[in-house]
């Protein structure tokens, strides 16, 4: 298979299992604005594994830049609250993770 034509194919599965949404945001997005994110950045040591992919909306992947969802999340909580409700497919570590910094962001700030 082409490498274009499976690039296309990882985007179109991973936007359905983010409820064609920005996981960041909750933006709907159509596919042609939707922009594929690695949760934990290729910089980072991320992979382009689907479990640690996501859609994302351009504003949103470059806020995210190359921090790891943990720093993402403790400066934008929402972020991570959206996250976790529209991010379907990403492993649950990621997930509980998440979590983990939304409590600790709010926690906080109280």
């Amino acid at each position: 298979m082409e490498h274009q034509q499976l690039k296309r194919q990882v985007k179109r599965a991973t936007f359905r299992d983010c409820g064609r949404r920005c996981v960041y945001c909750g933006t709907c997005l159509g596919l042609e604005h939707a922009t594929l994110d690695h949760v934990i950045p290729l910089s980072r040591g991320g992979t382009h594994h689907p479990g640690n992919l996501v859609a994302a909306c351009q504003p949103c992947n470059q806020l995210k830049g190359s921090q790891l969802p943990h720093e993402f999340f403790a400066r934008y909580p929402l972020a991570g609250q959206n996250f976790m409700r529209f991010a379907r497919a990403v492993h649950r570590q990621l997930k509980r993770g998440a979590r983990r910094a939304v409590s600790l962001a709010y926690a906080q700030a109280a």
